[in-house]
Order: C-alpha cells, then structure tokens, then sequence
C-alpha cells in the first residue's frame, strides 16, 4: 500500500514546492525574519497534507521523508533572497491557486490508494487541499481563505471530484489528474482575476 501512495511523487513535490512559496510570500508581506519565512513555508506546504495522512490512516509523509521539509527549507530562502518589487502584486494568490489544484488531485489520488471510498476521497482532496491556507492565514493574522466570497474551496472540489469521477469513468489516471488540475487551476485563476465568488445568504 506504501508504495502505490507514493505512485504521484512528483504531483506531491509541486504542490508542497506552490503552498510553500505561497507561506513564504505571505511571511515576506509581513517582512519578517528568515526563522518565520521557514516556519510559514513548513506549515503551509505540509500541514494539509499530515492533516490528510493522519485521516486516511497512512504514514505521514514528511516523517519518512526529508525532501518534503527541504523544499520547503528551499522555498522559504529563495524568496527571502529574492527582493519583493521583483513578485507580481498577485504571486501569493497565484502560488496559492496552483498549489491548491495540485493538492486536491493529489490527495484525493492518495486517498484512494489508501482504500477510500470515492466520495471521502475527494472530500480529502479538498481537506489537504485547503488546510495549508488555513494555517498560514492563522499565522499571519489575517482572515482565512476559505472565509472570503471568492472561489477557493469550490475550486479544490471541482478538482478532487473531477479527478475522482475521471478515474470512475475509466479515464487513465495521467489524464484524469491533467485534466483535474486544469479544472481546478483554471476555476481559482479565474476567480483570482475577476473576483469571482458565490453569492453569499441573503434572507
């Protein structure tokens, strides 16, 4: 089972690598010292996926490994030696939004490996998907992602239940997983461009 969990590691390495920077860049906002880009890169890149492992019942990742905390290690140095006029007004946002759509194909693949049912599987798509945003929003004292009218979690959904309902359908698992991402990546871009959201209770 360990090993089919760790079919996708390149899809796992990006999506750690995007919420990574986007922690770090969130940590250069606030124009912190090199300690806390490295803290907010480690809880923002690996925080949705333990949250993940610890409810699948799979090991958690970065205990095993060392790449995952040393991307994030890497990422955090990078953008502290990177000044902040060269980052588009939007990185974070962006970095996020990638990360989001790689995350919500990867964890609901991983769920699945691990025996989930179709539905709790994208349902931890979403979760390791999101979390990590959660966290560094935490840290930075400012309100969450998920809270704000723009698309976020319906962006990591349509990517963990496209990527879910692909593999249902028959379609090879590369293909799902593109196809996925796409959907996700294009619905948060989107939504990052226009400010588009749901509408919010009105009664």
């Amino acid at each position: 089972m360990e090993a089919s969990a760790m079919a996708m590691p390149w899809l796992d390495m990006a999506a750690t690598a995007l919420f990574a920077v986007s922690g770090a860049l969130a940590a250069a906002q606030m124009r912190k010292t090199l300690v806390t880009f490295a803290f907010f890169a480690v809880a923002t890149g690996l925080g949705g996926g333990t949250l993940r492992d610890l409810l699948i019942g799979a090991p958690v990742f970065w205990m095993h490994r060392s790449v995952p905390i040393a991307i994030c290690l890497v990422s955090a140095v990078v953008v502290w030696c990177m000044p902040r006029r060269i980052w588009p007004v939007q990185a974070m946002e962006w970095f996020d939004g990638a990360g989001l759509a790689a995350y919500s194909v990867f964890g609901a693949a991983k769920a699945l490996q691990w025996g989930i049912p179709p539905l709790p599987a994208a349902m931890m798509g979403v979760v390791t998907a999101c979390m990590g945003g959660i966290f560094r929003d935490m840290l930075a004292g400012v309100p969450s992602i998920v809270l704000r009218p723009e698309l976020y979690v319906t962006a990591a959904a349509a990517a963990a239940v496209s990527h879910v309902g692909l593999l249902a359908l028959g379609v090879e698992r590369s293909l799902a997983m593109v196809v996925a991402f796409a959907i996700g990546l294009g619905l948060r871009g989107a939504a990052i461009a226009w400010q588009l959201g749901l509408p919010a209770y009105r009664r």
